[in-house]
């Protein structure tokens, strides 16, 4: 005859939850991971000569990129043209609008302007770099973001 229930103190202590683990599987590096971070915008030039640029930094493990660790830097009309080759190369992802422009009427070059771009630049990036098929299967996405030399001219499809 077998037995209706198990006692608790048998289903506790074979719980997988209070298997001990070692430092490093709970401090350690996660499987796959993929941060990015876009910060420190610069502006350059002067009189109407102005732009802005900004850092991306990127820390991965994930296979499909070169370099583990990566910084480079890019201009929204960078961000422009990435956006249109991203929507060009797949058809199978929704790709999210960037930040709006800003009107040559407002002083576009404020740091309360150019914050709110860099968060919404950042916020594009983080889901665009994050979407599986994205990051498997699009050539231009790693080349963004870790190519110092990247050139929207030499994408071909």
């Amino acid at each position: 005859m077998s037995k209706p229930f198990q006692p608790i103190s048998d289903v506790i202590n074979t719980s997988p939850k209070n298997k001990s683990q070692s430092f490093n599987e709970i401090y350690g590096e996660p499987e796959n991971f993929l941060e990015i971070e876009v910060k420190n915008p610069l502006t350059h030039g002067y009189g109407s000569n102005l732009f802005t640029d900004y850092e991306i930094v990127c820390r991965t493990n994930i296979p499909a990129f070169k370099k583990r660790e990566s910084r480079i830097r890019r201009r929204y009309s960078d961000f422009v043209a990435f956006r249109k080759i991203l929507e060009q190369e797949t058809t199978r992802v929704i790709i999210p609008p960037l930040p709006g422009k800003i009107f040559l009427n407002s002083n576009k070059f404020n740091d309360l302007n150019i914050e709110k771009r860099r968060q919404g630049l950042e916020k594009f990036l983080i889901v665009v770099s994050g979407h599986p098929l994205l990051q498997t299967g699009s050539k231009s996405l790693i080349e963004f973001i870790q190519n110092e030399k990247w050139d929207p001219k030499q994408i071909i499809y």
